[in-house]
């Protein structure tokens, strides 16, 4: 009888996914965002909101990479007007992809590449608003697997009591990759210090292809974005697998507001991309945001603006 009743729950669940979503945002405002000079956009993978209702992005250098660049890396935006209040990170990364600003306003990048003459990348880097290093994970230009070197970083986040969470992987896109390939989510303490590390590559529980992008909910349950599996995993912060969640398809870029509303960037989709929007707690989708680009990252304002990541710049979809 259990069996049954859990079948019928998913079957309902599925029926409600499959019905027309809502879409409670006006059109797309691409190129919202503004540069210094009018310079235009480089592609963008990281977007996110701080503390007090700051904005931040990443820019590759107007380009898809700030190898041999001169120019920053990160800015902060006016949420209002996308104009840029300051930059950092100049002559810092090779490929900044993953973004996250910590309860005191530091910020945070992930580096998954290594740069041509093999002084950067393949890290993970802490700083201040003003762009003062506080500290780095990873040995830059080395790629490997064990509790020094990560192999593709492409996220990181911290919890409440700050603990370090770091998505490791993000390279795994190809079908024939060895099965030994290093892909996984790795924790570190507060000050850095390695606690351990789980997942490999593949589709099963506590594995991966393209871990892409992390967010925590309110009861503490890390969410990790398997970009090419399709899926969202859910563990809790020692690594147990929890549940998995399908119907917000290949998820590129994770939110959880602080309602446990779930948006998630749909990158690869075989139909129509957009943002999905969800319950975190059950999985459950409540609205849908089409939008025709790639979208890569994505955050959401106290007002529920959606600010949205892209290879061409930022868009902001605002509520209707």
């Amino acid at each position: 009888m259990k069996r049954l009743a859990l079948l019928a729950a998913a079957l309902l669940a599925n029926v409600a996914n499959a019905a027309p979503l809502p879409n409670p945002y006006r059109a797309p405002e691409r190129h919202w965002a503004h540069l210094p000079d009018g310079r235009r956009w480089g592609s963008s993978a990281g977007i996110e909101i701080g503390p007090h209702g700051e904005l931040w992005a990443i820019d590759r250098c107007a380009a898809n990479s700030c190898d041999g660049s001169f120019l920053p890396a990160v800015y902060q935006l006016d949420p209002k007007t996308g104009k840029p209040i300051r930059s950092l990170g100049a002559k810092m990364f090779a490929f900044p992809h993953g973004l996250h600003v910590d309860r005191d306003g530091n910020v945070w990048v992930t580096d998954p590449a290594v740069s041509k003459n093999g002084r950067m990348g393949e890290q993970v880097i802490k700083m201040t608003p003003a762009g003062k290093v506080l500290m780095r994970l990873g040995q830059a230009g080395k790629s490997g697997g064990g509790p020094k070197l990560f192999h593709d970083p492409g996220d990181v986040i911290t919890a409440p009591n700050g603990d370090i969470f770091v998505a490791d992987g993000h390279g795994t896109v190809a079908l024939d990759l060895p099965p030994d390939t290093v892909t996984r989510i790795i924790k570190f303490t507060p000050d850095g210090m390695f606690v351990k590390a789980w997942g490999s590559l593949g589709s099963g529980r506590s594995q991966f292809r393209n871990p892409h992008a992390l967010a925590f909910d309110s009861h503490g349950r890390l969410f990790v974005a398997d970009r090419v599996n399709g899926r969202i995993e859910i563990f809790d912060r020692d690594g147990k697998y929890l549940a998995e969640y399908h119907a917000f398809n290949h998820p590129s870029g994770l939110f959880i507001d602080s309602h446990d509303r779930l948006y998630a960037v749909d990158y690869n989709s075989e139909g129509q991309k957009g943002i999905y929007i969800g319950d975190a707690a059950t999985g459950r989708l409540e609205a849908f945001v089409p939008d025709d680009q790639a979208g890569e990252g994505v955050a959401v304002g106290p007002d529920d603006t959606i600010y949205e990541a892209t290879p061409g710049g930022i868009t902001r979809f605002r509520k209707k």
